[in-house]
């Protein structure tokens, strides 16, 4: 089948890529663009183990069509992390040991990061609804829980002392062929 050249804005940078009508965001990023660090867990949509951000939103990269992506922002979690160290969200996982076996921590990490770009002081509730799409086989959710509070705390401090630089919103420049 014909592919047709796309240009995919991925973690700030324009990538133009050729894609297959049917093929799905997550085979695009892991396989032409060699980001592997959003991971294929389910393949139905289940387990949020393929989480990116589109336009800011956690979004199921299985489920999406490359077609449908662009013109759009997509941000992935080689994306979180500064030139300065850890994104607070990750060191937070860190300091609590939410990662156990750490598969679905990616999808985790970029479905709280949207969560807590938005929540500075989220209840337990309010996580639990934000990452219900996440699935741990570990069953570390009392970790993931602590992770993503103390992360959110420190984005809120960080922000508060304008100490604190979105990923989401990094843009960066520049055009790649894959």
């Amino acid at each position: 089948m014909d592919r047709t050249l796309v240009t995919l804005r991925v973690n700030g940078i324009d990538r133009r890529v050729a894609v297959r009508p049917y093929d799905v965001l997550l085979d695009v990023l892991r396989e032409t663009l060699n980001l592997t660090g959003t991971r294929r867990g389910c393949d139905m949509g289940t387990c949020g183990a393929c989480t990116v951000l589109l336009d800011g939103k956690p979004t199921l990269s299985c489920l999406t069509l490359a077609l449908e992506a662009e013109g759009r922002s997509i941000t992935t979690v080689e994306a979180v992390a500064g030139g300065d160290g850890l994104h607070p969200l990750q060191q937070a996982w860190v300091d609590t040991g939410a990662s156990q076996c750490g598969f679905c921590t990616p999808g985790f990490i970029m479905t709280a990061l949207a969560f807590v770009e938005a929540n500075d002081a989220p209840t337990e509730g309010q996580i639990r609804d934000a990452i219900s799409g996440n699935m741990c086989r570990c069953t570390g959710y009392v970790s993931i829980l602590d992770a993503v509070a103390r992360g959110a705390a420190e984005v809120a401090r960080r922000r508060a002392g304008g100490a604190y630089r979105s990923p989401v919103e990094a843009a960066g420049d520049g055009i790649e062929e894959a």
